[in-house]
């Protein structure tokens, strides 16, 4: 539909509610009821919905948010409270929330916390003030009940109100340490996540049982933790330079997530190690980047956008009263096998590294 603007160009006019019923011949309220899904909807006709459905979209019909919020005095906006946005973990699931959310016209707001616990009661309480109807959190420990529907991807604090989107850590550490075990490895070495991760001491306490089972020796001197928050390779790397000048031998590494795993491997070929053919490299998570590696990292896959996903919808299903709270929602892993891992040949020694006091002085 087009008129005419004073200068004579033509401009496209303004599809209301109004204008779709005054073509079909119903009242504005029918077509509203419809086209929003309202409780007033299950009294029209499937017939009578989808013409309406079919007129919106030949009149390329956009709807008024603003107005549709100030009738309803709601704002469709969701809270996101992330850890940080720019790593692959946080990028993977805010995607997920993301889409979810567009296909179901609603919008959100994101506020970065980095752990700080001052941050995310102050950025809370100013999401809060701007009107959102609920919170997704990821990789972030929430301690009280929140005031509004909430989802907790990688959350595991039983907290009422919250529903915990998460991974069954000890399912993912019997599919990576099986793995090694069954391609012969006795001798593993262990990158521990940052204290601050929500994820950290669930999937070490998991590692620490399923290896137990296994009858998997867990050693102190194949064991570094991770102090480091940042988001790129060098999570890794300087932690595995540490765990070669132990001079401690050991066939594979389990680190804890993928960035850590691939720095981990930088740090294994400057010492003049192969992977897989000296030490097997598993990561976690499988971030896009995986594939990709040089080798290509075997790793236990959580799916983090369909997480995202779960959560929005665990969310919004709460706001429209479609479910009711449940605490936790449980995803099964999967373990991705490329080339970073194969079978055992011996430990690593001395003699096959290429001046190991160098590289670890840097």
């Amino acid at each position: 539909m087009t008129t005419k603007k004073n200068d004579g160009a033509p401009h496209e006019a303004k599809v209301t509610l109004k204008t779709i019923a005054e073509r079909l011949g119903l009242t504005p309220g029918t077509v509203s009821a419809a086209l929003n899904n309202s409780a007033a909807a299950h009294s029209i006709s499937e017939a009578t919905k989808q013409r309406i459905f079919q007129a919106a979209k030949e009149l390329n019909y956009r709807p008024n948010y603003f107005a549709r919020s100030l009738r309803l005095q709601r704002t469709y906006t969701i809270g996101v409270i992330a850890e940080e946005i720019g790593d692959a973990y946080g990028a993977m699931v805010i995607s997920g929330v993301e889409e979810y959310l567009r296909k179901n016209n609603y919008f959100f707001l994101t506020v970065i916390h980095r752990h700080d616990p001052q941050l995310l009661q102050v950025y809370s309480q100013l999401l809060l003030e701007r009107g959102v109807e609920g919170f997704i959190t990821t990789d972030t420990s929430i301690q009280e009940k929140p005031p509004l529907p909430t989802a907790a991807v990688a959350g595991h604090e039983r907290v009422a109100g919250v529903t915990n989107i998460t991974l069954d850590h000890k399912l993912a550490a019997r599919l990576a340490l099986k793995h090694l075990q069954d391609l012969g490895h006795e001798e593993i070495a262990f990158l521990k996540g940052h204290p601050a991760s929500s994820d950290s001491a669930t999937r070490w306490s998991a590692i620490c049982e399923i290896a137990a089972e296994l009858g998997i020796r867990i050693r102190p001197e194949l064991t570094m933790q991770i102090d480091s928050t940042v988001s790129t390779p060098d999570l890794g790397y300087p932690f595995a330079k540490q765990l070669l000048a132990r001079h401690q031998p050991f066939t594979a590494l389990f680190a804890y997530n993928d960035v850590s795993a691939i720095g981990a491997i930088w740090a294994f070929k400057e010492a003049g190690l192969r992977v897989p053919d000296d030490i097997s490299v598993v990561g976690f998570d499988d971030i896009p980047g995986a594939a990709y590696a040089n080798p290509g990292l075997t790793t236990v896959r959580q799916p983090l956008q369909r997480m995202g996903q779960i959560a929005a919808q665990c969310v919004l299903d709460q706001i429209e009263g479609i479910a009711e709270y449940v605490p936790e929602i449980a995803i099964e892993p999967e373990l991705v096998v490329r080339a970073s891992s194969g079978p055992v040949t011996t430990p690593f020694g001395p003699g096959k590294l290429t001046d190991i006091d160098s590289i670890t002085r840097d």
